[in-house]
């Protein structure tokens, strides 16, 4: 493989807290040098970044995927295109596939199969039940030894109490988290949007915020129970942070994460029924987005992920009750976040970093770092750049993004993966 140097880049690298002008060298796959001054190996493909700011390539800790059994909504293939030109080069793969990845087999084809993108590690997650049906755990352990970087029925809440317990008891022999969808299906039942004067004038059923702050009160207490690791997904309510933070606080090996619409987007999105903004959890009040900002802020969110979910015009095109939940984000993950940097609620290497070592750290991954030795998985991109999101002109299969017409500022120029380049 021919060397690569990239010059004039802004290397930003939370995981060293490194933030300078230099370059960085690519060799046989990996990240030979980096810093102020490098002499240009002969031969070497040179590209100048002009100031673009060069940083690990993104870890994605939460997407769906479609394949196996929902290749017309997403495959393997496809995600990869939209995540390279979303930055991200490491993505952890939900087991809403069918079936559900709860056998050990399909977590070693969700592995090759990201491998033989050339683009993307695929670090799947396996079903904690079987089926994803919260009724009999999975064989976890099995799993584990496949490859599964922790458990999680995905989009479904682990309903049971006793189930919930006993797996994050088993899940903690292994050194795996338990990932939670935080809301509590009895109380969020049909509902499609957050309870409020909104649903009320819309005429939506409504899920209650409770409900996540009910979910994750009920699994904090397991967690301190058992000494288990609990992981909540897509957090949303300022309600829910609070709990988190306390835990924190005393402890617990509590961690959570949250996706760019709970930061950027507020319920007002859903207009009148615009079934791209339908997602779940649902989009909250104004309140509970800037506790999202706060929380990132603090440190109390862990990471941010694209939380992707792949939909078809078919599921969308219906009444808003009706339409499937669900926003595409691999493409846009980068982007939105930057808005929080151009807005000064986070610094730039604090945002970076909750999207490469933060998630790599969780998943136990070997990414997110532009250490020497590592792997050259990279994503250059320049800061102010603006552009507007367009659906049904989006990388990949699905176009159904919450985000259409926003303009963001921040656009990736540049994609490597292993050394190779894999978009820009």
């Amino acid at each position: 493989m021919t060397d690569t140097l990239i010059l004039n880049a802004r290397l930003v690298d939370p995981a060293s807290g490194l933030d300078q002008i230099g370059g960085l060298l690519v060799r046989d796959g990996r990240i030979a040098d980096l810093g102020p001054a490098l002499g240009r190996p002969d031969g070497a493909i040179v590209i100048d970044a002009e100031g673009a700011v060069l940083c690990p390539g993104l870890v994605d800790m939460r997407a769906e995927l479609g394949e196996p059994g929902g290749e017309f909504r997403e495959t393997i293939a496809s995600a990869a295109i939209a995540a390279a030109a979303g930055g991200i080069t490491t993505l952890a793969a939900l087991p809403d596939t069918e079936p559900a990845i709860d056998d050990a087999s399909l977590v070693r084809l969700l592995r090759a199969r990201g491998e033989e993108t050339g683009a993307l590690t695929v670090l799947p997650y396996a079903a904690v039940t079987k089926g994803r049906r919260g009724e009999e755990l999975a064989e976890l352990g099995l799993l584990r030894e496949a490859g599964a970087v922790a458990f999680t029925d995905g989009s479904r809440a682990v309903a049971s109490a006793r189930v919930m317990r006993i797996a994050l008891a088993y899940a903690a022999q292994w050194g795996a988290r338990i990932v939670q969808h935080p809301e509590e299906p009895s109380l969020a039942g049909s509902g499609c949007a957050t309870q409020g004067e909104l649903a009320t004038r819309l005429g939506l059923p409504a899920i209650p915020p409770a409900a996540e702050a009910l979910m994750v009160w009920r699994d904090i207490r397991l967690a301190r129970m058992t000494g288990g690791a609990i992981h909540f997904a897509h957090v949303s309510t300022a309600e829910a942070l609070d709990l988190i933070r306390a835990a924190k606080a005393e402890g617990l090996n509590v961690t959570c994460d949250t996706a760019p619409p709970y930061f950027d987007l507020n319920e007002t999105a859903i207009g009148d029924f615009r079934t791209y903004a339908k997602l779940s959890p649902p989009l909250r009040a104004e309140s509970d987005r800037l506790a999202v900002v706060a929380a990132l802020a603090d440190g109390t969110i862990d990471a941010i992920a694209s939380d992707h979910q792949p939909r078809d015009a078919d599921d969308k095109r219906l009444p808003f009750a009706q339409a499937a939940p669900g926003g595409t984000g691999l493409a846009t993950l980068l982007a939105v976040t930057l808005a929080q940097v151009h807005g000064g609620k986070i610094p730039l290497a604090k945002a970076l970093g909750l999207l490469t070592v933060a998630p790599a750290r969780l998943l136990g991954a070997e990414a997110g770092t532009l250490a020497k030795g590592a792997a050259a998985d990279l994503c250059l991109f320049d800061l102010e750049r603006s552009w507007r999101v367009e659906a049904g002109e989006m990388p990949g299969k699905a176009q159904n993004t919450p985000f259409d017409g926003r303009a963001l500022e921040g656009r990736v120029l540049g994609t490597w993966k292993a050394g190779r380049r894999v978009f820009g």
